[in-house]
């Protein structure tokens, strides 16, 4: 009779340590779920992978319904790190040929590059390249202007500490600088 006790004893820990082992997605934070769905990215030592790390790797990640279907997954917003884009898009537009000098500006909804150009570049072909390269990284809403006008670096460089959260002088400004951006080549194709 003990033996049988102690079968069953066994058998009940056994199924408690092994209900216990399991993990409950819906409840952890989504870069961790990814880790525990077999996915390779590691997001906690993102900062210590090197570039050439970074480059030969592959992005995956798997959830399942179950672990979008919560709370805390139902009120997460999508950001966007506008300076990290906007550092993107300048350094690839610079090591397009035609260009001297790039300064970009990404908002909620437009992405404004001003730039200096090689004086025997074609201004509507390099006007071209900027945009078409802020339009292969950016989401299709934004609204891209670009401009050879080296005055309008300066102007962009004004509001590279502005806010979105103070609108009515911001807003102002930028439609301004857009107006102007407007007089210069717009490049070959629109995406319309």
């Amino acid at each position: 009779m003990p033996l049988k006790i102690i079968y069953g004893l066994l058998t009940i820990s056994l199924l408690s340590l092994t209900a216990c082992g399991g993990t409950n997605n819906a409840n952890e934070d989504p870069a961790d779920v990814g880790d525990n769905l077999g996915s390779n990215q590691d997001y906690t030592n993102q900062n210590t992978t090197s570039n050439e790390e970074l480059h030969d790797k592959i992005g995956y990640v798997q959830y399942t319904r179950e672990e979008l279907e919560n709370d805390q997954e139902q009120n997460r917003e999508i950001t966007m790190d506008r300076n990290a884009m906007a550092n993107i898009i300048t350094r690839n537009v610079l090591r397009s040929d035609g260009f001297d000098e790039v300064a970009t500006l990404v908002t909620d909804e437009e992405v404004l590059i001003a730039y200096r150009k090689d004086d025997e570049a074609d201004a509507e072909n390099v006007a071209d390249i900027a945009k078409k390269t802020a339009m292969s990284m950016m989401p299709r809403y934004f609204e891209i202007y670009v401009s050879d006008n080296e005055t309008l670096m300066k102007d962009i460089h004004s509001l590279h500490n502005s806010s979105l959260e103070d609108p009515d002088d911001y807003e102002n400004t930028i439609n301004s600088i857009i107006d102007e951006m407007k007089e210069s080549p717009q490049g070959k194709e629109n995406r319309d």
